[in-house]
This record gives C-alpha cells, structure tokens and sequence, in this order.
C-alpha cells in the first residue's frame, strides 16, 4: 500500500471559535480523499450537491463530489485540557490506503496551541472506529502505548460493551489491538454511562447518546456563558445531510436509529444560534443551524486566526 503523506507546517493558530468563555480548537489531521464522500454518502449524488448552492465551493466542488476532513477539537474547560476524537494516527497498518501508514503532523498542530501528550487531560470518544481513535497511541520502542498519559480517556459503556461482543474481522480487531486495547491496559479509559438527558464530565461539558451510527456514540455539548455548541460525532458527517436528513453513511449500523438522531440533533439546534461542529465537516467547520422548508441548511461561522501567541499556555 502508498504511504500518505501529510506534512505541511503547522499553522500558526488553530482554526478556533468562541462559545461564551471556552475557546473550541480544530485540530487538522488531514482532508480525506475526493473518493469518501460517494463511498461514505452515496445518496449525496451530484444533483443532489448541486441544487444548495450554500454548499459551494467549501464544502463540495463544482463536480458535486463532497469535501471532508479528519480533525479533533481541542478545548480548557474548568482548567482540563480536553481533545474530542483522536483522528486516523500515525503509522498504523489499515486497509483503507488513504490511512494507512501516516506520517501527518497532528502532535506538532496540538503543541501549537499548548496541549502536549503529557499535559492532555482528557480525551473524549464519540465512537470507536478507526479515524476517530487512531491518535489514542503512538509507536515507542515497537509497541503502542498510550499518546496522552496524563488523560482520562472517556468513551460510553454501551459503545464499548457492543464491540466487546462484536464478531470483528482482521482489521477492525487490529485496530483494536493498536488504538484502544493498549488503553485499557494502562488503565486510562473510563466507561461512562449516558442517559437520555446527557450526562456531565465537567462544569459546561456534556455527554449526549447519539446512537445510530454506532450502538454507543456520543455527542458533545459545550455550554458557557449562555452559548452552546455541539461536536456532532458521526451523527452528521457532512452539511448536505442538513439539507437532507434522511441521507444515512453506508456505515451506520442501525441506519434508521441514525437518522432520527440527526433529525433531533438537528431539530434541537435550528434558530438557537447555537454552534455545530461537524467533525469530517472541511472549513468552515462551524456555523449555525438554519430551518429552511422542512430541513436545514448550513449558516458558516468564521474561525479566528488571530488567537493569542500560543506560547503562553505552557505545561502545568
């Protein structure tokens, strides 16, 4: 299999929004190849892209085909350095060639606003596939070991408890093996359990069941100060399921539990001015929920790149 390369700088600040006091980082891990998005969405045809203008030209081409990334979000929250979702990860054999064998520099873009594997607190996982958990470890001395071992890594029982007795083929048990199985071993993840209502992990961090796609995902509310955004997961992938949320991934394990939790996370956010952040959503990755008809569509909201030097938020 090519090796994918990714290499470019780290920039000099991280796309980043405000919701009241917190500050919401996106971490790039790297955009996903122009193939995903009519694997990942088959029914986001090209007639169907092209009849929202509002999706051009950032969040799809002039062809219709749709523009994703993998990319974490990073945030303090009651002085807690927390990441949400750890991408695809560096070095990992995977059968998608597009992830396979990565060198990116994902650390590096972490550093640049303050967080190092050794002053991340907590690591949030909406889900456990494999472009959301890759980061957990690293390579050192030929074994996988954990990347941020200072941090609490927090995913839900009920997404655990589904693998735990899924029937995995080859790739999905090595996946396993090389990102989530060598945290449990040192004793880092935390099974939480996650009611209808949510659930909070800290003062203005919330833990909301977002099942569909995976029996156990989760989505995650930040609230400050009276604003509010939501890390949607995999419940939305891409802004054309706004317009149509009826439009389900190929690998949505109870595609009709899916829908009805994008058609309420949805629903809960349209004219609130609340923020979503789409988690494969390419930039701009955040904006506001707008009704439009019987549906929704995608209103962006400009990063800030002039955050401050990120050389002040040193190591504790």
């Amino acid at each position: 299999m090519r090796t994918a390369q990714f290499t470019e700088p780290a920039p000099a600040a991280a796309a980043h929004w405000s919701v009241g006091e917190i500050t919401v980082h996106r971490i790039d891990e790297m955009p996903l190849p122009p193939a995903t998005g009519p694997w990942l969405l088959p029914a986001a045809t090209p007639d169907v892209v092209a009849a929202h203008a509002w999706l051009h030209p950032d969040h799809a081409g002039p062809d219709g085909v749709l523009h994703l990334d993998s990319h974490s979000f990073a945030l303090v929250v009651d002085g807690l350095r927390v990441l949400v979702d750890t991408g695809i990860g560096n070095g990992k054999t995977r059968a998608n060639p597009a992830w396979h064998n990565l060198r990116t520099d994902y650390l590096e873009r972490l550093a640049a606003i303050g967080f190092t594997p050794g002053n991340v607190d907590l690591v949030i996982l909406t889900h456990l596939h494999t472009d959301h958990v890759g980061w957990n470890t690293r390579e050192v001395d030929g074994a996988w070991v954990p990347t941020f071992p200072r941090a609490r890594y927090l995913t839900s029982r009920a997404e655990r408890e589904f693998w735990a007795a899924y029937d995995m083929d080859e790739a999905r048990s090595a996946m396993f093996g090389d990102s989530v199985v060598p945290v449990e071993e040192a004793g880092l993840l935390d099974l939480v359990d996650v009611p209808a209502e949510g659930v909070d992990v800290a003062p203005g961090l919330r833990l909301l069941p977002a099942p569909g796609h995976t029996p156990g995902q989760i989505a995650v509310r930040v609230s400050s100060a009276g604003a509010t955004a939501l890390i949607t997961g995999d419940a939305v992938h891409h802004p054309v399921q706004l317009a149509h949320p009826e439009i389900g991934s190929c690998v949505d394990i109870d595609p009709v539990r899916a829908e009805a939790t994008r058609r309420a996370l949805l629903a809960g956010l349209a004219d609130t001015g609340g923020l979503v952040l789409g988690t494969h959503f390419p930039a701009p990755t955040a904006g506001r929920v707008v009704a439009e008809g019987d549906a929704y569509r995608f209103e962006p909201v400009a990063d800030r790149p002039d955050f401050p030097d990120p050389s002040t938020a040193a190591d504790r």
